[in-house]
């Protein structure tokens, strides 16, 4: 869909009485001209992927770092955490943004491009209750001792380079650690088999996939489905057969 027609898109939702509908790039952020309303979160990253319909108002919603946040709780919970994120794209600041409201004590932003990185860094200082840095990504990052989570919020590693590794100092990587990965296909990434091999608790990137969608169907229709019918389904899908 062309940009320009993204108002009339919206429009034609509400006239067609959608309940909601999921919003894409690149239309993530122009969307929010359409809206009635923004979530907090999505206000604060600045970004929205689900729109919902209430009370006759569009609001926006950004359920991938809720997401996230629900794959991660089955693991590890946030809260008074040092959490790294290596990234600082779309899903990087969602990510960050969500494990601060969360939370997390500290946010540390790996990034090669200095301003995104640094950006993202100030709006987690400033909007949300957690402090956070930003690292240049020089070279091999060395993951801090007083990190409790690593978060690879890159594309590293994805299908069909599924065993490429983001650039880690590995002697790093220790049992006290819980490492997420975003990417879900392959589910088992190459930073996922390390940081398992190391002996830490490991967190794959089908768990965020499947929770954000979750979140989504239960805003639109109030039901929450299965997420081991729909976590089954997307590992097939990904897995090599």
């Amino acid at each position: 869909m062309a940009p320009e027609a993204l108002g009339d898109a919206v429009r034609g939702a509400a006239a067609m009485g959608w309940a909601g509908f999921n919003c894409s790039i690149p239309h993530k952020v122009t969307v929010i001209d359409h809206l009635d309303e923004l979530a907090e979160s999505a206000r604060i990253i600045g970004a929205v992927n689900c729109v919902v319909r209430r009370d006759g108002c569009w609001v926006g919603e950004n359920t991938d770092g809720q997401g996230f946040l629900m794959s991660l709780r089955t693991v590890a919970d946030p809260a008074r955490m040092h959490v790294v994120v290596l990234g600082a794209g779309g899903a990087a600041r969602a990510i960050a943004v969500e494990t601060a409201l969360a939370g997390a004590a500290a946010i540390t932003i790996v990034n090669r491009n200095r301003d995104r990185g640094a950006a993202l860094a100030e709006l987690v200082e400033t909007a949300t209750p957690a402090t956070a840095a930003y690292v240049p990504w020089t070279g091999p990052y060395r993951i801090p001792a007083d990190a409790g989570i690593l978060v690879n919020a890159t594309s590293v590693g994805l299908y069909p380079d599924g065993g490429a590794l983001p650039d880690l100092d590995l002697s790093t990587l220790r049992p006290a650690l819980t490492v997420a990965d975003v990417i879900p296909n392959p589910p088992a990434t190459a930073l996922l088999q390390a940081a398992t091999t190391a002996g830490c608790t490991t967190l794959d990137g089908l768990g965020m996939l499947v929770e954000q969608a979750r979140i989504g169907i239960r805003h639109w229709t109030g039901l929450t489905p299965d997420a081991t019918v729909m976590r089954d389904t997307l590992a097939a899908l990904f897995t090599p057969h």
